[in-house]
């Protein structure tokens, strides 16, 4: 039986790893062929003994990663090389110094970038470490990012074989970092699948729900894009230019999105696919071809001018270009259509690795180097702790943007939401610090005026001016902020050299050593470095008469000091409490001092996870807002949690309602068939009617997310209901 396994293994594996040559399209010369052989034995030699949590060999994961990088990213042989050795030195014995022996500096620096950091440090910032190093390498070497994507692409793809809270975990972390990096590298398939499997395992049953819906619509949806492009080919033909035209249906979470925002049904989202039409012709004739495209697709449909979208003239700032129109098309249906070239369709389904591969064959600016510019600059905030490092590199990975200008006519592309003062420092560093006034289309007005689309911004300076803390509040842009909270922490450096030497004084009045005690006297007042301490005794908002109260032990002030979090809290409770209808981490709930999180109040029959706190553990719905946030940055505190009664208490739910505003009857409509006809208790309950359109929020108790659904379809099928959605 075991040489059976074997033999299937074999095969297996020889069969992924011709799938990963046949996807390879760049040309290949002796030494790529012989590199490539050459790290694919290493790597099954090195995970022979390695399996996934499938069951599968541990070798078919590093070359699939390969075959995404080649297939779906389009690298090259380089960096298929270091996906297929991406796992060796962090799980095998392989280490760097055999692969530099092996195969040069090139390979050995993308494999470095990839190994994780070892896991001796604290564990509230290893996430962030690890995340840190991988982008340290970005700006010298891109691929260790795309080759990162790809892993994380493939373990999303087969994450079914983990446990659920890792699965949690792991989709947070993806959808808070990995799909806006893979939006803001230009690659729009990897960002659509991070989002659709991250919501797969976050909210399965509104994907499960959409995607049911899509598919019952398929047919019909299909005959409608038949009928809409028909009358489009007889004009498109007469160009003479080759061009290719197709319908594409949403994603699944930008459908989800627009059901949420809109606040409507499945049924009223008008625009669940859209027209793209490519047309392949030189660089040079792209732009007036696509603008004939738009002529032509104007004519035959009626356009909609404001939703029309010009990312040809000016592209975004992550390379893409097309153009996007919305049109009335047959039945009175609302399409968008995306025109580009086959150039402009590589580099939005690539992104990045097409953008160089066509670098230099249009007279663009290179849109990725001010953005690897200011990755540059956070990099070199050595004293910057991981955590707000990542913070700082997530505001950078913006999915809107404003083009405004400078007076003389130069564009800046900032993230939407950026103010006047961001675009002072988007000039230069200088410019920003001192900025006094700026006027937009001549006009004054305040630093913290957000900017928009087509503003002319004129910066006035002074010598004497300086950041001040609250001009942190006034900026959106890491670039901004990074400069203020440098300028403020040179200014308290300054000031706090006074505090320091008076922090010497006392502890050599004490008999103690400054380097000896310094970080625990930061740690017990609070601050989150030296600096702060320094400037506050400088402030004097912290008195040093307070040390002479401790005690001392060989030579170091001894500080009541919190325990740091490292398991669950037990319940206190003594005698006997009714049964908790959760478990966590396997355990009674009831074994644990817990509460249910009024962020999202989750209701039995919800997917839901366990927090960890500072006091306590709190349940979140693994759809709950904050959810993202909490596992990606402090995954280690996550547990699992699972309901294992159905006689639990009673929950809350927050349901909002909307609809045709026609009088009181509204309130007595529902409150009838909440009260009444369902015999469910209403909370609260309130309404408020404008211009014959209605919005309310009721509150109601319910034992589970049956009868909380039962509430929602029976609300919805009342009339002068438009929709009904639980608040999230």
């Amino acid at each position: 039986m075991e040489a059976t396994a074997q033999i299937e293994d074999r095969k297996l594996i020889q069969q992924a790893y011709r799938q990963l040559l046949r996807s390879i399209k760049s040309p290949l010369d002796a030494t790529d062929q012989k590199n490539i052989r050459r790290s694919y034995e290493i790597a099954v030699e090195a995970h022979s003994k390695q399996r996934r949590k499938s069951g599968e060999p541990y070798i078919l994961h590093p070359i699939e990663v390969a075959r995404i990088c080649a297939e779906e990213i389009g690298l090259g042989p380089t960096a298929i090389v270091a996906a297929l050795l991406h796992d060796t030195v962090e799980d095998t014995d392989v280490t760097l110094e055999d692969i530099q022996e092996q195969f040069g500096d090139k390979i050995t620096h993308l494999v470095d970038g990839l190994t994780k950091l070892k896991s001796d440090y604290n564990p509230d910032t290893a996430q962030a470490e690890n995340f840190k190093k991988v982008l340290s390498t970005l700006v010298s070497d891109v691929r260790v990012v795309l080759i990162k994507m790809a892993d994380r692409l493939h373990n999303m793809r087969t994450l079914g074989s983990m446990p659920k809270h890792k699965q949690l975990r792991i989709a947070a972390e993806t959808s808070y970092i990995y799909a806006p990096l893979a939006h803001r590298l230009g690659l729009y398939n990897l960002k659509t699948e991070f989002q659709d499997l991250c919501m797969k395992v976050t909210d399965r049953e509104e994907y499960r729900a959409i995607a049911d819906k899509l598919q019952e619509t398929k047919e019909s949806r299909n005959q409608y894009i038949d009928a809409f492009i028909a009358p489009l080919r007889t004009k498109l033909d007469q160009l003479h230019a080759p061009y290719r035209i197709h319908g594409r249906p949403k994603s699944i979470s930008s459908i989800a999105n627009k059901i949420r925002k809109k606040k409507v049904p499945f049924e009223e989202i008008y625009d669940l696919f859209a027209v793209r039409i490519i047309v392949d012709v030189a660089p040079e004739q792209e732009k007036p071809l696509c603008w004939q495209v738009y002529s032509i697709v104007t004519d035959v449909h009626t356009p909609i001018p404001e939703r029309l979208k010009d990312w040809i003239t000016t592209p975004k700032s992550n390379g893409y270009e097309s153009l996007h129109t919305t049109v009335i098309g047959p039945g009175g249906q609302y399409v968008e259509v995306q025109i580009r070239s086959e150039r402009m369709d590589e580099i939005a389904e690539r992104g990045f690795a097409a953008h160089w591969k066509y670098k230099g064959l249009t007279n663009q600016q290179d849109l990725y180097d001010s953005w690897l510019d200011g990755i540059r600059e956070l990099l070199s905030e050595g004293d910057k702790n991981p955590k707000e490092f990542i913070n700082d590199f997530k505001t950078n990975l913006f999915s809107e943007e404003v083009f405004v200008y400078t007076p003389k006519g130069d564009m800046k592309i900032l993230p939407k939401g950026a103010t006047a003062l961001d675009f002072a420092f988007s000039i230069h560093t200088d410019i920003g610090q001192r900025c006094t006034a700026v006027k937009v289309n001549n006009k004054l007005v305040p630093m913290g005026y957000k900017l928009e689309n087509g503003d002319q911004v004129s910066v006035t300076t002074s010598r004497n001016q300086k950041p001040n803390e609250n001009w942190l509040k006034m900026v959106v842009t890491s670039r901004a902020k990074t400069k203020i909270k440098a300028s403020i922490n040179e200014e308290k450096r300054k000031s706090g050299q006074l505090g320091k030497e008076a922090l010497e004084r006392k502890l050599r009045q004490l008999k103690l050593d400054f380097e000896s005690n310094v970080d625990a006297i930061v740690k017990h007042y609070g601050f989150k470095n030296r600096i702060d301490l320094y400037y506050a005794i400088y402030q004097s908002r912290v008195s040093l008469l307070d040390l002479k109260q401790l005690e001392v032990s060989n030579g170091h002030l001894v500080f009541e000091s919190a325990k740091p979090i490292q398991q669950a809290p037990r319940s206190t409770k003594k005698g006997k409490s009714p049964k908790a209808p959760i478990s966590i981490n396997g355990e009674p709930g009831d074994q644990f001092k817990y509460l249910f999180a009024n962020c999202c109040k989750p209701v039995l029959g919800d997917e839901i996870f366990a927090f960890v706190g500072a006091n306590g553990v709190k349940i979140h719905r693994t759809a709950c807002p904050n959810a993202q946030h909490l596992m990606s940055s402090y995954g280690y505190r996550t547990l699992e949690a699972d309901w294992i009664s159905e006689n639990a208490s009673h929950f809350v739910v927050e349901l909002n309602i909307n609809g045709v505003d026609d009088g009181p009857g509204v309130i007595e409509r529902v409150t009838s068939e909440i009260s009444t006809k369902l015999g469910l208790n209403i909370r609260s309950f309130s309404i408020k009617g404008d211009e014959g359109y209605f919005e309310g929020k009721i509150s109601l108790i319910v034992s589970n997310t049956n009868q909380m659904n039962q509430a929602i379809l029976a609300l919805k099928n009342l009339d002068g209901i438009s929709n009904v959605t639980r608040t999230e």
